[in-house]
């Protein structure tokens, strides 16, 4: 029996002044309340993602925790840490199938194993520098998680133990800080196979997938995102970003749109709107007008990420780029019904996706809502979601990578559409798929005999046939191997 609580991860809305915001971040809480060094981390660094904040929070939910469960066997900080960021990934269950520390950790990838390692890099040199704690061994008493999370730093500061660096006054400082606690070496990975959505089912999903929803609001609102996914490359999650305003007729595609989605917070606010100071930006523009916050700010499911680090404009937008072009005639005749399906339903906000069911009519669409109407469109036509199939949301933005490709659209172009940074980081989006590998390796070996039989190259085997092994008599059948022997 287990007699130490569990640390409990909580959302909480945090007022830091009279101003009238409040910070919506996750926080831990125990048994001697809200863990505040770690507010104070997260407070300082506010200006990064959701994502990371929650990678904090779950490693330090995980150090807390072994913490307490393990306090009676170290007393330095460095030792725990060593056997913590171990433990991680052999997992805490034991052989014989038991725990005794109660935690039942199971073994975590070496991916996810050195990623908790490094975000505690940076909370204890953020505790390190903030806090000058006593000298205590919160191991051996019960302190509060606050002082072992302090202690830890404070022994980082005066031994460079804990999570420590080697010192050397010979190198200089951009060469001498070395970790004790290393993550281990990940795998090497080869490009993705079959991760594309198969172009095969494209109109089924289309027509008898999406399209077979009860719902017609609901049918023509995901035929929008899955043809901005599958047509113009574009994440599920910068769909769900889109603003009514965004979508306007295409000077050069007759009878298609053009369509710009803005940066949740740096984009351009609609109409030349300036806030009562001045301020341009949609961050400034939800505050002022919805009293909301962006999406990539918010928590839980009403947050939805921005990933796309190339714009294409000083506006802070990217324009979509249809593939082939017809993609964005088809768009537009959609969104004519869609924006008049909209007007059914009362809207407290900008962005065009809403939900339609009765308990959350008009509120913005979520990525957990799209995700579970792209199962079910799946299910309706014998399909199941498969991300190494490509029968997956990400899976039509890879689509649409390959389908550029084999139509041998130059790489630059293929950067511009779907909005890369640099030419390697759309590779595994126009990768060869392995069935495209075996097809042209095949061919290529028929080359090789032709060459071969001509004298113009030398092959590995003169004759195939001469070293091809033949199969035994009875191969298959070890009874029947064993009495032809002793025959």
């Amino acid at each position: 029996m287990v007699d130490w609580m569990t640390v409990v991860q909580v959302i909480a809305k945090v007022v830091v002044d009279d101003t009238g915001l409040q910070s919506e971040i996750p926080v831990l809480i125990t048994e001697h309340g809200v863990v505040s060094s770690l507010v104070d981390y997260l407070l300082d660094n506010h200006h990064l993602s959701p994502s990371w904040q929650r990678s904090v929070i779950q490693a330090t939910k995980l150090l807390l925790e072994y913490m307490e469960a393990n306090q009676q066997h170290f007393s330095a900080p460095r030792d725990l840490f060593q056997a913590f960021a171990s433990r991680l990934y052999t997992g805490t269950i034991g052989a014989d199938g038991l725990d005794p520390s109660g935690l039942g950790w199971i073994p975590a990838s070496r991916q996810t194993s050195n990623r908790h390692v490094s975000i505690l890099i940076g909370l204890t040199d953020y505790l390190a520098d903030l806090y000058d704690a006593p000298t205590m061994n919160p191991l051996m008493t019960a302190s509060t998680y606050d002082q072992r999370l302090n202690y830890a730093a404070w022994h980082r500061r005066n031994s460079h133990d804990f999570l420590g660096h080697i010192k050397n006054k010979t190198l200089s400082e951009s060469v001498d800080q070395a970790r004790n606690i290393r993550g281990r070496r990940v795998l090497s990975k080869a490009d993705d196979d079959a991760i594309a959505f198969p172009e095969k089912l494209f109109q089924a999903i289309y027509m008898n997938g999406f399209g077979g929803a009860t719902d017609p609001r609901c049918a023509v609102r995901d035929q929008l995102i899955l043809i901005m996914m599958h047509g113009a490359g574009l994440r599920e999650s910068d769909a769900q970003h889109l603003w009514v305003v965004d979508v306007e007729d295409h000077p050069l595609i007759e009878g298609g749109a053009m369509v710009r989605v803005y940066h949740p917070e740096e984009g351009k606010a609609p109409n030349n709107w300036r806030s009562r100071k001045g301020t341009t930006t949609r961050a400034a523009y939800l505050r002022e007008k919805y009293a909301l916050i962006s999406r990539s700010l918010r928590q839980g499911n009403k947050r939805v990420g921005w990933k796309t680090r190339l714009v294409d404009h000083a506006d802070n937008y990217i324009e979509l780029h249809w593939f082939p072009p017809r993609f964005s005639v088809l768009f537009m005749k959609l969104w004519r019904v869609h924006i008049r399906y909209l007007a059914t339903v009362e809207r407290h906000h900008p962005y065009a996706f809403v939900s339609y069911e009765d308990s959350v009519a008009g509120q913005p669409y979520t990525l957990q809502a799209l995700n579970g109407n792209y199962k079910r469109a799946l299910a309706r036509i014998g399909q199941t979601v498969s991300k190494s199939e490509g029968r997956s949301t990400h899976g039509h933005r890879h689509a649409f990578g390959r389908r550029l490709r084999k139509a041998e659209v130059s790489p630059q172009i293929i950067r511009k559409a779907m909005h890369h940074t640099s030419l390697e980081s759309q590779k595994i989006y126009t990768a060869p798929s392995a069935a495209e590998v075996s097809i042209a390796l095949t061919a290529a070996g028929e080359r090789l005999d032709e060459l071969s039989a001509s004298g113009k190259i030398i092959s590995p085997f003169n004759d195939w046939a001469e070293v091809l092994p033949e199969a035994p008599e009875a191969f298959d059948f070890p009874e029947t191997r064993y009495r032809a022997k002793k025959s």
